[in-house]
C-alpha cells in the first residue's frame, strides 16, 4: 500500500513539474514574441523614412502559369492520339524618380499567353503555341509639384499588343493636366488636354481624336503580399464611340523566399476594337457603331509567381 502510494505521489510530482515547465516556456515565447514585434515595429518605421528618402523605386512582380499533356492511344476521349499545353506570364514593373520638387513614375505592364492543340492522327492541323492573351502597356509620368499631394504633370502612354498584330491597333495617349497623390502608393493623374493617337494599317474604324485622360494606379506591398490596380480612361471629346477604358490586377502572394503564387484579371470597354473585329468576320456581324455589340473584354491568368 505504502509503495502504490509513493508511486502515486511520484507521478503526480512528474505531471506537476511538466506543466510547470510547459507553462514556464509559454511564459518565455510571449516575452520573446512580445521584443521580437517591438524590434519589428522599429524597423518598420526605418523602412518607412527610407522610403521617403529621395531617389529612385525600383521594383517587379509577376505570375508564370502554365501546363503541358501528352496522349496515346487514350480512347476515352476524341482525339486519343494529342498533345496540348498552355504556356503564360504576366509582368509588372516600375521605376519611380521621387524627389521634393518633382516626380518622374514609369511603369510596365504585360501579359502573354501561348496554346496549343495538336491532333497527332491529323496531319493538317497546327501544332505549334498560338498567341492568345497579349497585352503590353507602358507608361511615363513627370511632375512638378505644387503642394505634397499636387502636381502639374504630363503623361505619356502606349498600349499595344506584342505577338500578334504589333502596333496594328496601337494607342499613344499624350497629354498634360494634373497629379493627385492623396498617399504614397496612390496616384490620380486627370488630364483634360490629352490626344489619343491610334496607329492601325490599312482602310479601318480608328480614328484619333482629342479628349480627357484619367488614370489611378495603387501598388503596394503588405509583407508578402505584391498588389496593382491600375484604370485607364480616354473619353474623347469628339464621340463616345472613340472613348475606351482599361482597367487591370495584379496579385502575388509570396510562399518560400520569392517563388509564390500569383492571379491577374483585367477588363477593356473599347467600341473601336469591338467594330474593327465584327468586320473582319465572315458574315459580317456589324457595319456600324450603331449596332455593334461592344461587349465587355476579360482575361485572367492564375500561376506560380516570382518577385523581382
Amino acid at each position: 500500500m505504502k509503495k502504490l502510494l509513493l508511486l502515486c505521489v511520484f507521478f503526480v510530482g512528474i505531471i506537476s513539474i511538466n506543466a510547470q515547465t510547459k507553462e514556464e516556456l509559454q511564459t518565455q515565447k510571449a516575452e520573446k514574441q512580445a521584443a521580437a514585434d517591438a524590434l519589428q515595429a522599429e524597423a518598420n518605421a526605418i523602412q518607412a523614412k527610407i522610403d521617403a528618402l529621395p531617389g529612385w523605386r525600383i521594383g517587379a512582380f509577376g505570375t508564370i502559369g502554365g501546363s503541358l499533356s501528352n496522349f496515346n492511344n487514350w480512347y476515352a476521349q476524341g482525339a486519343p492520339n494529342n498533345s496540348s499545353g498552355n504556356i503564360g506570364f504576366t509582368l509588372n514593373a516600375y521605376a519611380n524618380q521621387i524627389q521634393e520638387k518633382y516626380f518622374w513614375r514609369n511603369s510596365l505592364t504585360t501579359n502573354l499567353n501561348w496554346v496549343k492543340l495538336d491532333n497527332k492522327d491529323i496531319s493538317t492541323d497546327d501544332d505549334s503555341f498560338n498567341p492568345t492573351t497579349d497585352v503590353f502597356n507602358i507608361s511615363s509620368l513627370y511632375g512638378r509639384n505644387i503642394n505634397k499631394t499636387l502636381a502639374i504633370s504630363g503623361l505619356m502612354e502606349y498600349r499595344t499588343t506584342l505577338l500578334d498584330n504589333f502596333n496594328d491597333p496601337g494607342y499613344l495617349d499624350i497629354g498634360v493636366g494634373a497629379t493627385w497623390t492623396p498617399i504614397q502608393d496612390l496616384i490620380v493623374v486627370i488630364h483634360p488636354l490629352n490626344y489619343n493617337f491610334v496607329f492601325s494599317s490599312g482602310d479601318t474604324v480608328f480614328e484619333s481624336s482629342l479628349g480627357a485622360k484619367i488614370v489611378a494606379d495603387y501598388t503596394k506591398q503588405i509583407g508578402a503580399i505584391n498588389f496593382k490596380t491600375n484604370l485607364s480612361m480616354f473619353q474623347s471629346y469628339k464621340s463616345s464611340n472613340l472613348s475606351n477604358w482599361t482597367w487591370t490586377n495584379s496579385f502575388g502572394y509570396t510562399l518560400w523566399k520569392m517563388i509564390g503564387v500569383g492571379f491577374d484579371f483585367g477588363l477593356r470597354s473599347n467600341k473601336q476594337e469591338a467594330l474593327n473585329y465584327a468586320l473582319a468576320q465572315t458574315p459580317v456581324i456589324a457595319t456600324s457603331f450603331d449596332d455593334v455589340d461592344n461587349d465587355l473584354q476579360t482575361y485572367y491568368t492564375i500561376g506560380l509567381s516570382y518577385k523581382f
